[in-house]
C-alpha cells in the first residue's frame, strides 16, 4: 500500500473537484470565467489609478462551446508574470496581504483556463501590453495539471513579442490575435488609442442563458457597485450592450494593514514565532501585529508571565500558549479601517437609480466594525417602486428566452427568469393567459407565446412581488447559493411589515423593492471557494440587521406619508363630489348666494385635506414643510396625488 501512495497537485485535485470552483454545469461554468477575468481587471485598474475600460464579448462557436475574451486598459502585465497569473493555481499577491480586493486566492482566472482546457482541450490566449511604445506579449498557454505549472504553446515555449505601432496591428489580424486599439469616440469614429491593457481569451464548453443568474446580470449588477466603470458586452447575437459610467471618480485605494492580534489562533501565533527572525517579544508583538505599541506589549507579556526581552527564539509551546491566552485577555484597539474602500451612499443612490427603475431610494453605511480581528463595514440601499421586468419584455426576447429555457414548467421559467414576480404574480399571469400549471414552455406554439406575453404586460402582479436582493462582496455580485448566505438570512429574519411591508414568517418581504447589501472586508468569509455565500458570523449579522433596519425605517415613513397624502386625496375628491349638492340645498334653505358658499366650502375641503398638496423634492423634503425624511434618499417619481419628484 505505500508504494501506491503519492502526492497531489493542487491543479489535478481542483480538476477533479472543479464544481467548488464554481463550474458544476455549463451555464454556471460560463459566467464564473467571465466573473473571474472582471474581477482582475477591475483590480488591476483601480490599484494602477487608471478608470476602467472592459469589453466583454461572447462567441459562439457551435452549439456547446463558447469563445470567452475579456480585455481592459489596465497597467498590463510584465512578461515573467503572464505564464504564472493564468497558467498556475494559488499564485498571485493578494493571499498574504490584510487590504480590500475582489481577488482573494489566486485560483479564479487559472481555474477557468483549466476548465476550457479539460472541456474543449484549448489553451488561453493572453495578449498584454504596459505601454504604446513597447511590444505587446502574446502568449498560449495550458496547466499541467500534474504539476500546477504553465505550459507555454508558442513561441517555441517563450511567447511571442508584437511589435508596438501599425506593424504590431498587421502582425495580429495576420495571426488571427483580436484586440482592441482605441477607445469608442463620437458618432462611431475611433477615439484615443488605449495605451496598455490585457485581453484573455477562453474556449469553453457552456451554455449561455438570459435571465437570473446570466452574465448580462452579472455586468449589470457589476455596474451598480462600481459607478466608475465602463462596460462594453458583446453577447453570442453580436449584440452590443454598454454600461456607462456615472462618475471618473475613483474609489480610495485600501492601504495594507499587519493582522490584528484577535483575529490570529494559537496555531498562526506559534507559526509566526518560529519564522519571526531573533528579536525580542516585544519587538515581535509591536512588528507583527496592528494595535500593539510599546505599552501594549508590555501588558501582554505581563500578563503572559514573559519578559518583554524575551528572544522569540525561546519561545516554546506552553510560553506561547500563555501569550495567545494574554492576547485576549489584554484590551486592544480595533484595527484600523483604512484598508476596506465602502462604496458610499452618495454613489449607491446614484448606481441603484442608474439600472434599478423605482420611485424612492435610500442608502445606509453603517460604521467599521471587526470580526476575527478583521475590519469590515456593511452598506445597505434600498428602492421601492414597479421594477416588474415581465412587463418590458418583448414577444421576440420572450420566444428567445422560452427556446433557451431548461425550466420544466411555465411556472418554473417565469419565477426563474424574471425578477419579482414571486409565486403569487406567476399564478396570475398564467391564470390570465389560460395556463395550467405544469404546461411546459418547450411545447408552446407562436400563438401561446403571444397569449403568454399579453397576459405578462397586462396582468398587475405588484402586490404578489417578492423582494430583490441584490448581495455584494467587495463589489463583486454574488448571484448564487442565496439561501446560504448571511446576507439572505438577516434580510428574512428583519420584521419589513413594521415598515409597511407584508412579509410571512421566515419569506423574504412581498412588493416592488430592491434591497442591495455589500459588505467591504480585507478577507470575506465565503462559505466556499467558489465565492457564492457569505457565513454567518454573529457580528457581521448584527451589522446587517442594523442597516437593513437603517433604510426600513426610511421606507416606511415614505410609505406612510405617501398613504396619508392618497387617502387626503380620496377624501378631497369626495367632498367636493358633494360639495356643489351641499351648497345649491343651503342656498335654497336660507337664501344664501350659490356660487359664494360653494367657494367657502371648497377652501374649507381643501384645508382640510391639506397634505395631499403636499410636493417633495428629490431628497424626500417636503417643499412646503421642515419635516424630512433623513440624509441618503432619492425621490425620482410618484404616482398618488400630491407627490412631485
Amino acid at each position: 500500500m505505500a508504494a501506491a501512495q503519492k502526492e497531489i497537485s493542487v491543479s489535478e485535485f481542483f480538476a477533479k473537484n472543479r464544481h467548488l470552483l464554481g463550474f458544476d454545469n455549463p451555464r454556471k461554468a460560463l459566467l464564473t470565467t467571465v466573473k473571474e477575468a472582471v474581477d482582475n481587471s477591475l483590480d488591476a485598474c483601480e490599484e494602477a489609478g487608471i478608470v476602467p475600460e472592459i469589453w466583454v464579448e461572447l462567441v459562439a462557436i457551435n452549439g456547446k462551446r463558447y469563445r470567452v475574451s475579456i480585455q481592459d486598459n489596465g497597467p498590463g502585465i510584465v512578461k515573467k508574470q503572464i505564464p504564472l497569473i493564468f497558467g498556475k493555481l494559488l499564485y498571485g499577491s493578494k493571499f498574504h496581504r490584510l487590504q480590500m480586493s475582489r481577488g482573494q486566492q489566486g485560483i479564479g482566472i487559472s481555474a477557468a483556463g483549466m476548465y476550457g482546457m479539460l472541456t474543449t482541450g484549448q489553451p488561453v490566449k493572453i495578449i498584454s501590453k504596459i505601454s504604446v511604445r513597447k511590444p505587446a506579449h502574446y502568449y498560449e498557454i495550458q496547466i499541467d495539471t500534474k504539476t500546477n505549472k504553465p505550459e507555454i504553446l508558442n513561441g517555441r515555449g517563450d511567447g511571442v513579442d508584437i511589435p508596438p505601432g501599425e506593424k504590431g496591428r498587421k502582425y495580429m489580424e495576420k495571426h488571427g490575435i483580436d484586440w482592441v486599439a482605441f477607445y469608442e469616440g463620437e458618432d462611431g469614429q475611433p477615439g484615443k488609442e488605449i495605451r496598455s491593457g490585457t485581453r484573455v481569451t477562453i474556449e469553453l464548453e457552456a451554455k449561455y442563458q438570459r435571465g437570473r443568474g446570466s452574465v448580462d446580470e452579472y455586468l449589470e449588477q457589476t455596474a451598480i457597485a462600481n459607478p466608475h466603470v465602463t462596460i462594453h458586452f458583446t453577447d453570442p447575437d453580436g449584440n452590443t450592450t454598454v454600461y456607462r459610467r456615472s462618475t471618473t471618480e475613483l474609489p480610495p485605494e485600501p492601504k495594507e494593514i499587519k493582522p490584528h492580534p484577535y483575529g490570529v489562533e494559537l496555531g498562526r501565533l506559534v507559526t509566526m514565532l518560529k519564522d519571526a527572525k531573533s528579536m525580542t517579544l516585544s519587538q515581535f508583538l509591536t512588528g507583527s501585529f496592528s494595535r500593539v505599541s510599546p505599552a501594549v506589549a508590555r501588558r501582554i507579556c505581563e500578563a503572559a508571565g514573559l519578559s518583554t526581552r524575551a528572544s522569540t527564539r525561546k519561545i516554546g509551546r506552553a510560553e506561547a500558549d500563555k501569550l495567545y491566552e494574554a492576547i485576549q485577555a489584554t484590551k486592544i484597539s480595533s484595527p484600523s479601517t483604512d484598508c476596506i474602500a465602502p462604496i458610499g451612499e452618495s454613489l449607491l443612490l446614484k448606481g441603484l437609480h442608474q439600472v434599478v427603475p423605482g420611485e424612492f431610494y435610500c442608502a445606509a453605511t453603517r460604521p467599521p466594525a471587526v470580526y476575527r480581528g478583521n475590519p469590515f463595514q456593511v452598506e445597505v440601499a434600498l428602492a421601492y417602486g414597479n421594477r416588474n421586468t415581465a412587463k418590458k419584455i418583448t414577444l421576440e426576447q420572450l420566444t428567445e428566452l422560452l427556446g433557451q429555457s431548461d425550466a420544466r414548467t411555465l411556472r418554473q421559467f417565469l419565477l426563474l427568469t424574471f425578477d419579482g414576480i414571486g409565486a403569487d404574480g406567476a399564478e396570475k399571469i398564467l391564470k390570465t393567459a389560460g395556463f395550467g400549471t405544469r404546461q411546459s414552455p418547450s411545447k408552446l406554439k407562436p400563438k401561446d407565446i403571444a397569449r403568454l406575453h399579453e397576459a405578462m404586460r397586462d396582468v398587475n402582479i405588484s402586490e404578489g412581488q417578492t423582494m430583490q436582493v441584490l448581495r455584494y462582496a467587495n463589489r463583486v455580485p454574488l448571484q448564487f447559493k442565496q439561501r446560504d448566505c448571511a446576507i439572505t438570512e438577516a434580510v428574512m429574519s428583519t420584521n419589513w411589515r413594521s415598515y409597511g411591508l407584508s412579509q410571512s414568517r421566515g419569506q423574504l418581504p412581498s412588493g416592488p423593492v430592491t434591497v442591495l447589501v455589500h459588505i467591504a472586508s480585507v478577507w470575506v468569509p465565503f462559505t466556499s471557494e467558489s465565492k457564492e455565500a457569505i457565513a454567518a458570523y454573529p457580528e457581521i449579522q448584527r451589522e446587517l440587521r442594523l442597516g437593513l433596519q437603517s433604510v426600513g425605517r426610511k421606507l416606511g415613513m415614505y410609505l406612510r406619508r405617501r398613504k396619508r397624502v392618497a387617502q387626503q386625496g380620496e377624501r378631497r375628491s369626495i367632498f367636493l363630489r358633494y360639495l356643489g349638492e351641499v351648497a345649491s340645498a343651503v342656498s335654497q334653505i336660507n337664501g344664501a348666494d350659490r356660487d359664494e358658499l360653494y367657494e367657502h366650502l371648497v377652501k374649507v375641503a381643501k384645508r382640510m385635506t391639506a397634505e395631499a398638496d403636499v410636493k417633495l423634492d428629490r431628497q424626500g423634503r417636503p417643499i412646503e414643510e421642515e419635516v424630512d425624511f433623513g440624509d441618503n434618499v432619492l425621490i425620482v417619481e410618484s404616482e398618488p396625488p400630491g407627490l412631485a419628484p
